[in-house]
């Protein structure tokens, strides 16, 4: 015998997968920036100390071997920082497109789980609304709290760019100086 599935739940199933799907894309792509961010860093560096290794190697005397060493850890701090933006925007721009997937996929469920609440409503016996008005109000409790958790994602975020760019003018004067 076969089972006829209602056309609802069929919909919902067709969602599920298209954003699972989306959510997959979206992490491999970050993925693959993230490598690639790492392969031409690891590059960059490896040339940089060549270069460097060859001109303390041409020292010819011991101020000119600090003076080296010196403009090269300055110049090498400046990369880290470099290097820190870069994996802040990345984690940022992708932590941003996960967020976006993520509430879509809460407002989509949103919306069928009050759906099939009013369809059941309209169903049950009299004295059951007791039942569906605690059920919608935990589901608002919920959604308060992924906000609260959203909003406080997005304060450490804030934070951490506001940290990255304060390193930044202080190194910037740190080398003015």
């Amino acid at each position: 015998m076969i089972f006829a599935v209602p056309e609802d739940l069929s919909a919902q199933a067709k969602n599920n997968i298209e954003q699972a799907l989306k959510f997959a894309e979206s992490t491999a792509d970050a993925a693959e920036e993230f490598f690639d961010l790492n392969l031409k860093t690891a590059k960059a560096a490896s040339a940089d100390a060549v270069k460097q290794i060859k001109a303390l190697a041409a020292a010819r005397d011991v101020q000119e071997l600090t003076s080296l060493q010196t403009s090269f850890a300055q110049a090498n701090a400046e990369k880290l920082l470099g290097y820190g933006r870069a994996v802040y925007g990345w984690s940022s721009e992708a932590q941003g497109e996960i967020s976006r997937l993520v509430e879509a996929q809460i407002a989509e469920v949103n919306k069928s789980v009050a759906a099939a609440l009013d369809k059941a409503a309209k169903a049950a016996p009299s004295g059951s609304e007791f039942a569906f008005a605690a059920v919608k109000s935990a589901i608002t409790t919920a959604n308060q709290a992924y906000d609260a958790l959203t909003k406080a994602g997005r304060q450490v975020a804030d934070m951490t760019e506001v940290s990255i760019n304060t390193a930044a003018v202080a190194s910037r004067n740190k080398k003015a100086a």
